[in-house]
């Protein structure tokens, strides 16, 4: 069947390039569209499957066609986002975070991590640090990591996200260190798992808009979680970001900074003003693309028949027409 542009409106994939390499990409490929109630933006990683692209495509829809919850602040405090560069690279990039006072870095282990952290500190003496493994350890790995940073920093860290990929894993990992732990991962990629028992595993819960489903899904996640919740990008431009600024909005209660500073990685925004910090903050508000943005950063013909044909096999898959209140 033929791609649904009738749904789609003004549908346009743009590839905007990494100030440095993040998630081993140098440029962030997304599409976006508009909706009855505004601009949406679908941006599964490349490399995702259709069933994990099916939720991001969920959340787009509820974005595109539905208006927001009641919100219950009107800017969100965010941390900067610092991801594994050369050490005299961390001042340059936590300048692109004005005014934000908790820094999330990305580490592989405890050598280079630590380096980051001192680097950081360096620059923000103050700072509340997180560390973003992204599941990458093993369980020997995460204690010896995290006995040596305990060692050399104490107990400075505000969490550790995901440490470890698997949640039996981090249930041992919880008992044995000083530190909160928090779950990203563990979370959008069980999204069928028993969320009630987190509490075994994990001290913070990390939610993000696209990758859980949406708004919708993302409260009824945390009403079974039960855990201070963190909203987090997955690295959006302005567009998707906005929508998790509702999110993150739409909670009574924040009790940390959230990530959704991230369009500060990116050389450019689409939107004007940029939805990067301002004295720690980002307004909540409705995102509308800039035409010459668009036309800057447009994708190649190839790239966009690509994204045309992804979303037509997630819109026409069985899965997709029995799940989806959209389709």
């Amino acid at each position: 069947m033929n791609f649904p542009a009738e749904i789609f409106r003004d549908f346009t994939v743009l590839s905007i390039p990494m100030k440095a390499r993040f998630r081993g990409i140098d440029h962030r490929e997304v599409a976006i569209f508009q909706g009855d109630v505004g601009w949406s933006e679908f941006s599964p990683f490349v490399e995702y499957g259709e069933d994990e692209a099916s939720t991001w495509l969920n959340a787009s829809l509820e974005a595109a066609y539905k208006p927001w919850p009641a919100l219950f602040r009107e800017s969100i405090p965010v941390n900067a986002t610092l991801p594994t560069v050369a050490v005299e690279r961390v001042p340059e990039i936590l300048k692109s975070f004005p005014g934000c006072t908790t820094v999330k870095i990305k580490v592989d282990d405890f050598e280079s991590g630590s380096e980051l952290v001192e680097a950081t500190l360096d620059f923000l003496p103050d700072a509340k640090i997180r560390l973003d493994v992204n599941g990458g350890w093993t369980l020997e790995e995460a204690l010896l990591h995290l006995y040596d940073y305990n060692l050399r920093f104490g107990n400075i860290f505000e969490y550790i996200e995901q440490p470890c990929a698997s949640l039996e894993d981090l249930k041992k990992l919880k008992r044995e260190v000083p530190f909160k732990i928090a779950v990203d991962e563990g979370i959008r990629k069980n999204l069928d798992a028993q969320m009630e028992l987190l509490d075994q595993y994990a001290d913070v819960a990390i939610l993000k808009w696209a990758p859980v489903g949406g708004i919708d899904a993302a409260h009824h996640l945390a009403s079974r979680i039960g855990l201070p919740v963190v909203i987090s990008s997955a690295l959006e431009t302005g567009i998707g970001i906005s929508q998790s600024l509702a999110l993150a909005a739409s909670f009574p209660t924040l009790d940390y900074a959230c990530g959704l500073g991230t369009v500060s990685l990116l050389e450019s925004d689409i939107c004007e003003p940029a939805f990067t910090p301002l004295d720690g903050k980002i307004q909540v508000r409705r995102a509308q693309p800039v035409p010459a943005l668009l036309s800057k950063y447009r994708a190649a013909p190839e790239r966009v028949e690509w994204w045309h044909q992804r979303i037509t096999q997630i819109w026409n898959s069985e899965s997709f027409r029995e799940g989806s209140e959209w389709r």
